[in-house]
C-alpha cells in the first residue's frame, strides 16, 4: 500500500473540509533521495507534482539524474528547465528547512502524517484517516 493513493482518496472525499501540506524529507541513508525531491518539486513547478510522485514510487529505486529526465521526459515537462532545476538545486532551501522542521519535531519515519497534531505515522488505509479526520471535523464545528 502506498500513502499516495490514499491522499489522493482523502483529498477528493473531504473536499473544502482538510489542506494538504507536503514536507519533504530526503533519507540522507537512500541513494539518490535528495534529487528525488529536487525533482518532485522541480515537476510541481510545471503542474505535475503528483505524476512525478507516482512515478518516483513506482520505479524506486531507480532515481539517478539519467531516470529523472526521462520520467520528466515521459510526463510532458519541459525538460530544458527540468534538468536546469535539479542540476541548480533550485529548491535547496525549501528542502532543508523541511529537514531542519523534521528534526525540530524529532521525526524519522516516513510517510508521517499530522492531523490537527494527532500523529500517525506509516501507511494507513483511508478509514483509518476517516475516523480521525471525522472526529476532527466534529470538534472544530
Amino acid at each position: 500500500m502506498a500513502a499516495g493513493p490514499t491522499v489522493k482518496k482523502i483529498m477528493d472525499a473531504y473536499q473544502g473540509k482538510v489542506r494538504l501540506v507536503i514536507k519533504n524529507y530526503p533519507y540522507k541513508y537512500r541513494d539518490y533521495s535528495r534529487i528525488a525531491a529536487e525533482a518532485s518539486l522541480a515537476a510541481r513547478e510545471q503542474g505535475k507534482y503528483w505524476e512525478m510522485h507516482d512515478i518516483l514510487i513506482t520505479r524506486s529505486p531507480k532515481l539517478d539524474r539519467e531516470n529523472l529526465i526521462s520520467y520528466a521526459k515521459e510526463l510532458g515537462l519541459d525538460v530544458k528547465k527540468f534538468t536546469e532545476s535539479i542540476d541548480s538545486q533550485k529548491y535547496r532551501k525549501e528542502i532543508d528547512a523541511d529537514l531542519k522542521l523534521a528534526t525540530d519535531m524529532d521525526l524519522y519515519n516516513t510517510p508521517t502524517f499530522y492531523i490537527n497534531g494527532r500523529q500517525v505515522v506509516g501507511e494507513r488505509p483511508f478509514e483509518y484517516f476517516k475516523k480521525i479526520i471525522d472526529e476532527e471535523l466534529k470538534t472544530t464545528k
